[in-house]
């Protein structure tokens, strides 16, 4: 899983049925201080997350399809949480 923060959603005209109905939000991967790290994917949101909220994003095909309930699906990363609070030991 990856730690990331939304900064934006995503809006076509054209895209694959599959993309039908469903929001897409750009997110920047953060490190373990949660900075920006400078890079970002673009994730199904399964979550109803918003703009500058901390997310939990799985970063994987297989596990992507899984979660939507369609094998064949063009999906790679998936929203899969909204976090409150992060607590880590240093």
């Amino acid at each position: 899983m990856i730690l990331a923060k939304v900064r934006g959603e995503i809006y076509s005209t054209i895209n694959h049925p599959f993309y039908d109905g469903r929001k897409l939000l750009v997110v920047d991967v953060l490190d373990g201080e949660r900075q920006p790290t400078g890079k970002y994917l673009i994730a199904i949101d399964a979550v109803d997350a918003g703009v500058g909220q901390t997310v939990l994003v799985i970063d994987e095909g297989n596990s992507a399809r899984q979660l939507t309930g369609q094998a064949g699906a063009p999906v790679r990363s998936v929203i899969i949480g909204i976090v409150d609070h992060v607590e880590m030991d240093h």
